[in-house]
Order: C-alpha cells, then structure tokens, then sequence
C-alpha cells in the first residue's frame, strides 16, 4: 500500500462548553475534501488525543470516516501505554475502516523504555493488527526517541509500513530511507524540512501545519514530484517561518487559531492547555498575511 502525499495532522475541535464538537469536525474534513491532500491522520498529537476519552475517540473516527471523500486515505492514531490496549485501540480502528494505525511510542515508563522494549511492543502490535502499522517518533513530547537501528530492524516486519518522524532529524531520516527493509515507507511530520525529507527519499509528510495550510503544503509536494525544484525550495523557506511561529513557538494553540484565520473550525484547545496570547495572534496573522502575500507575487 502507498501512503504517498501530505496529510493534515487534524484538529479536534471543542465547543465552548469544552465537548467535542463533531459537526465542526464534519465540516472541515469536507472542506479539506476539495484540497489536493491525500487522506487525514486522525486522533495523533495535533488531534489532542491524549485529552479524550476513549468514548471521544472513537466518535472522531466515525464522524471523519463518514465525512472523507472517496479516495482519501485515513490513518488512526491508536497508541497507548500499555501493548494490549494499542491493540485493542488498532483493532478498532480498523473494524471503522482506517487504512493504517499510527502508534506513537510509550513513554511513561522511559527509564525502563530500551531498544528491546520498543522493538518487543511494536513487534506486538503489528503481530496483531488487523492493519498495517506506522511507527510514530516523536521525541519532543515523549522523551523518547526511536533511533536508526530499532527502526531498521523494525522495517524487517511485514505489517510494519513505515514510520513518521517528528524530530525534524533528517540525518536519521536519510539513514532510515538508506537502510530500511523493502518497501518501508519513511514521512515527515515538521514542516520545515519537508522539501529535504523529500529530496532524501521520504515519501510525504504528515503536518499539523497542513491543517491550517492544506492547499501550501500539498503544493510543495506537487512542485516536488514535478521536478520543480527551485519553487519548491522557496516555498519550503516561507511555510519554515510558518512552521516556527504557528506550530513550534505556539503549539497547537497556534494551529487552531491559525485555522480560524484561514476559514475552517480551530476554536479552543482543551484544558490544561491555554488559547494564544495577543501577542502570538498577532504574530501568526501577520505570518498568514505574508504568506499570502508571497504566494500571490509567486
């Protein structure tokens, strides 16, 4: 199976009571639906994923579901603290008709976390998944890195698909696409090395940005498989400023409010996570407004 393409890392969106607002969801998967991204990764760390609960979970998985647009393909984020109930959690969304599961690392128990307790849970995982698996690394919240030879050996399983790296670690990513078995397939999930994750061989990306920015971000991919590289390049340098004060200086926040901005449903983060101050809104809308500005002179 091709994964191919960007993904937006999709948003939950809250009401202001802080319950999950479903037709605010249904609506921006339908806009998204008319952008050139290839499907939506659902329930991963933009998602706020950690903040629901399992009932919540698997009412976003039906209402994206329901709401995808032929030919979309849509990815789960299913992992947890404990092996059993990433499987249980996989097997799940599989049975609502996710293509993938995007299991993120365990990292509560880090100090006990080895190379050979990554490998036996994802080996695990992947034993039992009625779908394929995608290894999710992503050091900044977990603590946790998966590094090049558990990734390499990973790679070997049959069910394992590939990996998307968070890290922004594009010599680990180089040397995963260098010696990973088969057809392992290798996403970005920062936005501001997209274009070189690609030039190495990655085969997309997976973004929060894309959230925010769907039509901008699946346009550096077409510019890349179009040979067009020096757009390409430019592009990159101005969605990296976007990529800094959108998603990495303000979070996920930032993405929500930037997704107001742009015409789809951001609205509030759930607690103990804080809405942006004045200070980054006016940051980020005067980025937006200078991103458009370039793209019209482009």
């Amino acid at each position: 199976m091709d994964f191919s393409g960007i993904y937006p890392a999709l948003t939950t969106p809250f009401a202001s009571d802080g319950e999950v607002d479903l037709q605010a969801l249904r609506q921006n998967v339908s806009r998204y639906n008319q952008t050139a991204v290839s499907g939506y990764v659902v329930l991963g760390s933009t998602g706020e994923s950690v903040m629901l609960s399992a009932t919540e979970g698997e009412a976003i998985l039906t209402a994206v579901r329901d709401s995808a647009a032929p030919g979309k393909r849509m990815i789960a984020g299913t992992g947890a603290e404990s092996t059993a109930e990433t499987i249980r959690k996989t097997k799940k969304a599989a049975s609502l008709g996710y293509e993938a599961a995007l299991v993120k690392t365990p990292y509560y128990y880090k100090p006990f976390y080895k190379a050979e307790a990554m490998i036996a849970h994802y080996r695990a995982v992947a034993d039992s998944s009625p779908i394929p698996v995608l290894l999710y690394n992503i050091p900044q919240f977990t603590g946790i890195a998966l590094e090049t030879p558990e990734i390499l050996t990973l790679s070997k399983h049959p069910n394992i698909l590939g990996i998307k790296d968070s890290s922004g670690d594009v010599r680990r990513l180089s040397e995963v696409v260098g010696g990973a078995h088969g057809e392992f397939q290798v996403f970005t999930g920062s936005a501001s090395v997209v274009f070189p994750s690609l030039m190495m061989g990655a085969r997309g990306a997976i973004l929060a940005l894309a959230a925010a920015l769907p039509e901008a971000c699946a346009a550096l991919y077409r510019l890349f498989l179009q040979k067009r590289l020096d757009e390409a390049r430019q592009l990159q340098s101005r969605l990296l400023l976007a990529s800094k004060i959108i998603v990495s200086e303000a979070g996920i926040p930032g993405v929500k409010h930037a997704m107001d901005l742009c015409g789809y449903y951001g609205g509030p983060p759930r607690l103990p996570l804080q809405p942006v101050s004045e200070g980054s809104r006016k940051k980020i809308g005067d980025t937006l407004a200078a991103l458009e500005t370039s793209a019209a002179r482009a």
